[in-house]
């Protein structure tokens, strides 16, 4: 193999690879004379089948593969001789009047990391802001779930119904003055103006009272899903049983009892550990940013155009759908573009911080164990279907490249985490709000790509940054994102507390009767395991 460079410029090189036809040749004489005693052929004993046939049989393909093999194993050698760093993949360009029996001449074009000075760790100062949790801030936690369970305490006796009241009632249904099936329940918890029930139900029950008695005539929309009921008119006779006051949530023992805890004073203690987890998380999202800016203050160094166009593509690709939501797509759009040099601008920087992380991680020892790798794949593996949760696996662990995607985010977190380690930090106790303003006024970078050890620089992670002072909702989604990633809640599903137990068949079969017939949401369908890479 001969090697000519002939690009070296910047970052960029390039270079023309020859591959000897002798070296193919030889690469298609042992891949012979490895499989011909496999080779099965009538009028041959097993294995006797002669190397000219064998290579007239399958010479076609076996020159391909050793052509293919050739290429791979020059690029290798190419940059391992030159102690090349490829910033992305090289781009690779085979002579097009190239024919088998000949030599083959390959361009070879690739863009390298930098090479970057020992990145500075010393002299770090950062403030740590602290929030404490607040009595307060628990009970309204408590409060919020005792709401959403339907754990209110009652109104007075003379309490009227009003919008937003939620009432416990009984009721029968009747259609030309029969009761019809499924049409009846007891101890049913409707919320006035919920729209909860068809059309013209609830509005009626204002200003009822408990023990009140009332019977109210509703018509069943023409596209009910039932048939037999659908455009009908019906009768409703009802109790008032109770009045809930939702201002009023009800928070004693036998309501924790009710979510499966021992007390109301565990159920507080698990809120308050979560507020923890909240405050700890905006503070590490507050500290992470104020480490990018000192880094990002202290080096400055060329980074390879390739990257930064993919970073800022990635950016430009979350920027256009967030656009799509917007009320006036079009104007968003054209702001977009005003600020689209900001954008390049926020590209470098990720792309810049990300080398550096990676190159204090490398010098540092910073490493993902096996055991935390596991631990990644299986929790990627959840959101896939539990067919396809083994297919998952199996892809991860051949294809190195998706493991270096995967592990790309921890590693950055324990960078940073070791970097904290070295700085030097001071705290200042904040309220919420105070902390959640400063996060908001920093212009800080949330998700620099770590180019850490093995990454194929596959930049496929939330870009939430946006310029200063623009997009301030986007800003904030974003910090929010960084908040339930550093909290160990990103991509989770909220937990919901423990169910009530089921009504009887025959009570839910009556209030889904009377409940408004609105299409049940559909279950986003689970993603496909990622094909294997060709």
């Amino acid at each position: 193999m001969q090697t000519v460079e002939t690009l070296n410029e910047g970052l960029k090189r390039a270079y023309t690879v020859t591959i000897t036809s002798k070296d193919i040749d030889a690469r298609v004489e042992k891949e012979v004379a490895a499989i011909a005693p496999q080779v099965r052929m009538p009028g041959f004993r097993p294995g006797k089948v002669p190397a000219n046939l064998v290579k007239k049989m399958h010479g076609e393909s076996l020159q391909r593969d050793a052509l293919n093999n050739s290429i791979q194993d020059g690029i290798q050698k190419l940059i391992a001789d030159n102690k090349l760093r490829p910033a992305m993949q090289p781009s690779v360009e085979l002579d097009e009047g190239f024919e088998f029996g000949k030599d083959a001449e390959v361009k070879v074009e690739l863009e390298v990391l930098p090479e970057i000075a020992a990145p500075s760790i010393e002299g770090l100062k950062l403030e740590r802001l602290t929030v404490e949790v607040a009595d307060a801030q628990v009970d309204e936690a408590a409060g919020r779930i005792a709401t959403q369970q339907g754990a209110l305490e009652e109104h007075a006796a003379s309490h009227k119904a009003k919008d937003g009241d939620t009432l416990t009632i009984d009721f029968v249904g009747k259609i030309d003055g029969e009761a019809f099936e499924g049409g009846s329940a007891e101890d049913v918890k409707l919320k006035i103006g919920s729209g909860q029930f068809i059309p013209g139900f609830e509005e009626q029950l204002t200003g009822v009272k408990k023990g009140d008695e009332k019977t109210i005539t509703v018509t069943f929309p023409e596209d009910y899903s039932a048939a037999h009921l659908a455009g009908k008119e019906a009768t409703f006779d009802i109790t008032v049983k109770a009045i809930l006051d939702a201002d009023k949530p009800k928070l004693d023992d036998d309501f924790a009892k009710s979510l499966g805890l021992e007390g109301l004073d565990q159920l507080k203690e698990l809120l308050k550990g979560q507020i923890e987890q909240e405050h700890n998380g905006l503070t590490r999202t507050y500290m992470k940013r104020k480490l990018l800016d000192q880094l990002a203050a202290a080096h400055d160094f060329d980074v390879p155009p390739s990257m930064v166009e993919a970073e800022f593509n990635q950016i430009w690709a979350q920027l256009q759908h967030e656009a799509s939501h917007e009320e006036d797509p079009e104007a968003a759009l054209k702001e977009m573009e005003a600020e689209k040099e900001d954008y390049r601008a926020i590209a470098v920087r990720r792309v810049r911080l990300g080398l550096l992380l990676s190159e204090i991680g490398q010098a540092h020892g910073v490493v993902v164990s096996d055991q935390e790798m596991n631990r990644l794949i299986m929790q990627a593996a959840q959101q896939y279907s539990p067919q396809d949760r083994e297919r998952f696996v199996q892809y991860v662990r051949q294809d190195p490249m998706a493991a270096a995607q995967l592990r790309a985010p921890l590693y950055e977190d324990k960078v940073v985490d070791f970097l904290f380690e070295k700085a030097e930090i001071t705290d200042r106790a904040v309220s919420r709000e105070e902390l959640e303003a400063a996060i908001e006024a920093e212009d800080g970078d949330l998700k620099p790509h770590v180019h850490g050890p093995d990454c194929d620089h596959d930049h496929d992670h939330d870009h939430g940054e946006k310029p200063k002072a623009k997009r301030a909702a986007s800003k904030k989604k974003a910090a929010d994102a960084e908040e339930a990633a550093a909290a160990g809640e990103a991509e989770a599903p909220a937990k919901k507390a423990p169910a009530k137990k089921a009504a009887k068949k025959d009570e839910a079969v009556a209030e889904e009767a009377v409940a408004e017939d609105k299409p049940k949401a559909k279950k986003a369908p689970a993603k496909k395991a990622a094909a294997k890479a060709e």
